[in-house]
This record gives C-alpha cells, structure tokens and sequence, in this order.
C-alpha cells in the first residue's frame, strides 16, 4: 500500500510502499479517508523527540485519521467492518499516512456524524490536547482565567472553544487577520500580536496559560500570571516529569537542564510550569466527539490536500502558513 514516509531523521517525507496491515488481538485495521497534519510530525521528522519516542525508519507519519474499519482482531467487540472510526493513534503506532493502519481498539472512536471525513481528521489530537491540559493538567474551574496563544491555529482553537466550555474567561493572541475569528470562538480579550500593543502590557491576574509558541513568549507569559498559576507548554521545553511519563526516568536530568530557564522564570513568579505530551485515549474522545455533534465545539480547518499531494501538505504547515488544521483525504479506492 502507499504510504508517506521519513527514511531518515531530518530528511523529508517522500512516498514510499509499505506492507499492508492485519488486524492482530485487540486491532483495527482502518481505511484511512482523512488524516490532519500535526506540528508533533515535524518534531518527529526532525528527530526532536527520539530520545524519548524513537522509530526506526523509514516509518509513515501522522497521528489523526478518520477512515471506515476494513477488519476487526480477535477480542475487539465495540467496533465492525463498516464503522466509521477516528483516532489519535497511540505513540509506537503511528503512521495515518497511509492507506490502511492498524488501530489498537481502544484508541478508537465513532465519528461524529454531524462532521464530514475531512472535519473529523481534524480533530482527534487537537480535542484530546485540548481536554488533557485544561482538565487533566490545569484542572480549570468556572471563572477562571486562560490566556491561549496562537487561537487561530488547530490546537489553540480548539483550546479555547474547550475553555469557555467549561467555564472560562479566555483571552488570546492571534494575527490582526485572525482577531474576528478569535471573537467568533468565543475569546473573551482578543490581542493582536502583530500590532504595536505586546500582551504582557495589557493582561494580568492569568490563572493557565496554554502555550504552543515557546520561546519568549512562553517566558513572559509567567509574568501576566497570578501566584498558583499554571503555564503549560506543548512545545517545550520538556521537563522532568515528561522523561518519568514516558517511562524513561535516566533522562529527567537532561530534562531538567533543557528546562531550567522556564522551571527558574516560573518559580520567580510563584507559577508552575508543565510540559504536556497527550496521549491516546478513545474513551475521551468518544466523549469529546458527542460535543462536536452538540455544536459545542466545532473543527476549525485551513485548507484540505489530497492524499497524493501529502508532501505539499507537511510542506504548508511546516512554512507556518496553516491557519487551523490542514488535512488530507483519500478518495475511496474500489473495493474497499
């Protein structure tokens, strides 16, 4: 089958053919109609993560799919040929672009029927994201305060439909072209980051910062922040408790070097500071995908490739030209 491929870390992604999957105890084999291009992909590419999440190439890439089940393992109930499925696959196991991939079935969950193929490949990471570091990581209550950086692009969109859902007043920064569609989210405050007016100017009393910028932006977040606050970060820089969570404990020293600025900014300003890598979880998503058919949240999308031009696609939100997800779709193939 055909599939996109990294041959080397730091090399690009090239087309290549791979064996077609089976379904082993406890598998799904999906039939992938659409899969979204995720920043974690490059990181991957590049081989920012092997340290702690190798492959061994050459290994597909892409993490979300939607598709239709092809074939169910031994021991999986919940889902038959037929199904129509999405999934944030788990770490080890990645590799939607592709053809076909097989799912471990509890990574798996039913489309939401209000969303098209192309709108459902949006959304898995994004919404498992979203959901684990505002309630797992940050525990946000009603009434507290969010700033969310970059709310035009996939995850921060997605970020702050998710925080006014439960509860809380959002502010965001976004592109001047991205400011209304930052309102029609429902951002409370709205700063515009390519204007003369710098956010840590005008926001203060911040209980979580969302973070997916980095950089010095990531720093002087902790200075909008009350004390107790929290600042998470999905960019980084790693921390220690990453390397304990990813089950390879030897290096939190490292961890704890490469995050030593943040982790000394945060505790001057009497804050937390959290990397967060998400997880698979088909359980949550299921539940999430019910919000999306209630028209809580809904997928913010940049622009759709087809499968072939998958390349072009990582290319586009490599360049930082996404505006939202960017997602590619696989015309059904006959026969299957």
């Amino acid at each position: 089958m055909k599939a996109f491929v990294v041959r080397r870390y730091g090399g690009p992604v090239v087309p290549d053919e791979l064996p077609e999957p089976s379904a082993g105890p406890g598998d799904v084999v999906v039939d992938v109609r659409a899969a979204s291009v995720n920043p974690l992909d490059s990181m991957l590419r590049r081989g920012d993560l092997k340290q702690v999440l190798s492959y061994r190439p050459p290994f597909a890439l892409g993490h979300d799919l939607a598709g239709v089940v092809v074939a169910v393992g031994a021991g999986v109930s919940a889902f038959s040929v037929g199904d129509e499925v999405i999934a944030r696959v788990r770490d080890g196991r990645i590799g939607t672009f592709a053809e076909r991939i097989a799912v471990d079935a509890a990574d798996l969950a039913p489309k939401p029927s209000s969303l098209t193929m192309a709108e459902a490949g949006a959304v898995p990471l994004v919404a498992l994201a979203a959901w684990q570091v505002l309630v797992e990581v940050a525990d946000v209550q009603p009434g507290q305060r969010v700033l969310v950086h970059g709310g035009a692009g996939g995850l921060g969109s997605t970020v702050i439909q998710v925080a006014k859902h439960l509860g809380a007043h959002v502010a965001t920064t976004v592109s001047t072209r991205d400011v209304v569609k930052a309102r029609e989210l429902g951002a409370d405050e709205v700063v515009d980051y390519t204007a003369a007016t710098d956010f840590a100017d005008v926001l203060a009393g911040y209980d979580v910062v969302v973070d997916s910028v980095g950089g010095e932006t990531l720093l002087r977040s902790m200075t909008v922040m009350r004390p107790g606050g929290i600042a998470v970060s999905v960019v980084g820089p790693p921390d220690p408790a990453f390397a304990r969570s990813a089950g390879r404990p030897l290096l939190a020293p490292v961890m704890a070097l490469l995050s030593r600025g943040v982790r000394r900014q945060a505790r001057r300003h009497r804050v937390r500071y959290a990397f967060w890598f998400m997880r698979a979880d088909g359980a949550r998503l299921a539940e999430l995908g019910r919000l999306y058919d209630a028209g809580v949240l809904r997928p913010v999308l940049d622009r759709t490739f087809a499968f072939e031009d998958t390349v072009d696609a990582v290319e586009h939100v490599e360049q930082g030209r996404a505006r939202g997800k960017v997602v590619i779709t696989r015309r059904q193939d006959p026969g299957t």
